[in-house]
């Protein structure tokens, strides 16, 4: 889960996607004026750190990337330090994608409905006011209740460490410090309808604020997708009908899709869609804005986070599937294995293999 340098914080559905789309075309939603079309190309980007030091950057510069992806939280998710690393950015000659914030990425009491939801509402629409301001205008949400859940550490190709779940092992969530513990993290069973009904009142009141912004917004697929985890019920964003439905209830131009391939493969035939087939649905739908690629063992109840080679998802496969869809949004590296020779070895090898991904497809 670290990014190449050190930060601090790092089911089926009632509705078909047959049903939704009879329903609702996301194609038939207006956009508004101030959503601003994404220029042409895949755009491959790097995560950096939030502390990131002018030889970061250089390496940045180095791996021949155009853009950056960069996690806050805790006090520095401020609009000044937004500015500050937008312009630290741009003065290297590289362009922010987006600036994550996770005292709001990833909230349990907007999910779960507990008593400072309101307030954690609130700081998420100051969030996203300081985005527009700063000149950023994509971000990601993630709809979990209870963090994101592994087991402990696992080695994969040539011994590097790297992420693990193993639903036999005691996985806990984790998520900015907080740990999660089964058999219930928040002393009770919670139901899918709940958790709809929560995500309901959280998009209905964010969405017309992007809107106004014209802040795009990518939903992050419940990190593992796993029926239940600690008491909260199958995942909403866990498979493609429960897109379907949330977009359906969004009905906003500004409401999307952050596709992790990782996560989509841990969930295996149970996400509905292939990653290949739900990256060509969500791009139809005008849905799709950026991509986490990278690849797994294999799917729940056990997975190793691996190599973007080395997974059972044909990376190949998926880089043309963006290339023919004309994906435009921003594609990175996520979830590096540590290698021996230190973390950037194993994020330029990720970079230096996304490359010639994306220039094998373009030239078939």
């Amino acid at each position: 889960m670290n990014p190449p340098f050190p930060r601090r914080d790092f089911v089926k559905l009632a509705v078909s996607s047959a049903a939704a789309a009879a329903a609702w075309n996301p194609l038939s939603a207006q956009a508004a004026p101030s959503l601003q079309p994404l220029t042409p190309g895949i755009k491959i980007s790097l995560q950096i750190s939030g502390e990131a030091t002018d030889e970061d950057l250089r390496f940045a510069q180095q791996l021949g990337v155009e853009y950056v992806n960069i996690p806050t939280g805790g006090e520095k998710a401020t609009l000044e330090n937004f500015v500050r690393l937008k312009q630290r950015v741009e003065a290297a000659s590289l362009k922010v994608w987006n600036i994550g914030n996770s005292n709001v990425h990833n909230m349990s009491a907007v999910t779960l409905n507990l008593p400072d939801r309101e307030q954690k509402i609130e700081e998420y629409k100051n969030f996203l006011r300081n985005l527009a301001q700063a000149g950023i205008f994509y971000t990601t949400y993630a709809h979990m209740g209870n963090g994101i859940w592994s087991s402990a550490p696992e080695t994969t190709r040539g011994g590097a460490r790297a992420r693990a779940f193993d639903l036999s092992k005691n996985p806990k969530g984790y998520w900015s410090g907080n740990v999660f513990e089964a058999p219930l993290t928040h002393g009770r069973k919670y139901t899918s309808e709940e958790l709809w009904e929560n995500y309901t009142f959280f998009i209905k009141q964010v969405a017309p604020l992007a809107e106004e912004l014209g802040i795009r917004i990518g939903i992050h697929p419940d990190d593992p997708p796993v029926p239940e985890l600690g008491g909260i019920p199958p995942p909403i964003f866990g498979n493609f009908d429960g897109y379907v439905r949330a977009l359906e209830i969004a009905n906003s131009p500004n409401i999307g899709v952050c596709l992790c391939a990782g996560t989509w493969a841990e969930g295996g035939k149970q996400t509905g869609k292939d990653v290949y087939d739900a990256a060509r649905e969500f791009a139809r739908m005008g849905k799709l804005w950026k991509i986490h690629f990278r690849n797994v063992s294999g799917p729940i109840p056990h997975f190793v986070e691996t190599f973007v080679d080395n997974g059972y998802t044909d990376m190949y496969r998926l880089m043309k599937t963006l290339y023919e869809v004309d994906f435009r949004g921003a594609l990175i590296a996520d979830h590096v294995p540590t290698m021996d020779a230190g973390p950037k070895v194993g994020w330029a090898y990720s970079i230096g293999y996304i490359k010639a991904l994306l220039a094998a497809v373009s030239r078939t």
